[in-house]
């Protein structure tokens, strides 16, 4: 059976004392909400990471945003898989639009990206996406396919068996816009074929295949009531204790 996520994303926002208290309400909130399969996951900024994994324990697990492609060296400002691995920390967002827009962020490079991370014991939540004008002109499947192919169609069934794929369709991310439910699970639907047809259908079924795009307590239960859509990567509602905890207690009602 998939399991159901759903991960937080802190983006660059937060600072220490304000990630600690934010945190620890959600730790305390989530707690007696999740059931089962069931997983709740922060992906917070690097300054907060070693004190969340203290504080989370087996409620709330714990992911980077971001690492470098190598296991270690000269690079400055960089932050290895092997360094978040040691602090406790289990995810890493790895190919989120904002990398590949702002940090120009290749498939090539995201796909070392998840090898390093793999390497490293991470789970890899791989993000894929279009941008409206690809919606628009029809595009965005061959977009997806194009960095599903690039990005991690090059891993073995076993390896890629243990990522997590977020679908975020980048007109829909901190714009208010959110696909309908329909669309997003056309997509979902869309990821778990080429996953099938690249590796079989037991692979396919068993990817946990998430969707980011401004969702939020208000939509999360249609969307998640899709077929293919197993839960969700928070941008914004993340940072509030409520709506984060109230987005997890969807898969409860």
């Amino acid at each position: 059976m998939r399991k159901k996520i759903v991960a937080g994303n802190w983006k660059m926002n937060l600072e220490y004392a304000e990630g600690i208290a934010l945190f620890s309400e959600i730790v305390n909130m989530v707690k007696d909400e999740k059931k089962g399969d069931q997983l709740a996951i922060v992906c917070a900024p690097y300054i907060h990471l070693n004190s969340l994994a203290q504080l989370g324990g087996t409620t709330v697990a714990i992911g980077a945003q971001n690492c470098h492609q190598k296991e270690s060296g000269a690079y400055t400002g960089e932050i290895s898989a092997k360094m978040i691995k040691s602090v406790g920390c289990e995810y890493v967002i790895i190919g989120h639009s904002e990398r590949r827009q702002y940090f120009a962020e290749s498939d090539e490079l995201l796909a070392e990206k998840t090898i390093i991370a793999l390497q490293n014991g991470l789970t890899p939540l791989f993000c894929i996406g279009e941008t409206l004008d690809e919606r628009n002109n029809g595009s965005y499947f061959d977009v997806l396919k194009g960095q599903l192919e690039k990005g991690v169609f090059g891993l073995t069934a076993g390896d890629f068996s243990k990522i997590v794929i977020a679908y975020e369709p980048v007109w829909a991310i901190g714009t208010g816009l959110t696909a309908t439910s329909e669309q997003a699970q056309e997509v979902h639907a869309f990821i778990r074929n080429e996953i099938a047809t690249k590796y079989d259908l037991e692979v396919a079924e068993a990817t946990t295949i998430l969707y980011g795009g401004s969702c939020n307590p208000k939509n999360a239960a249609e969307l998640f009531a899709q077929k293919d859509i197993d839960g969700g990567l928070i941008g914004g509602a993340s940072l509030k204790s409520r709506d984060f905890v109230d987005i997890v207690k969807t898969f409860n009602s």
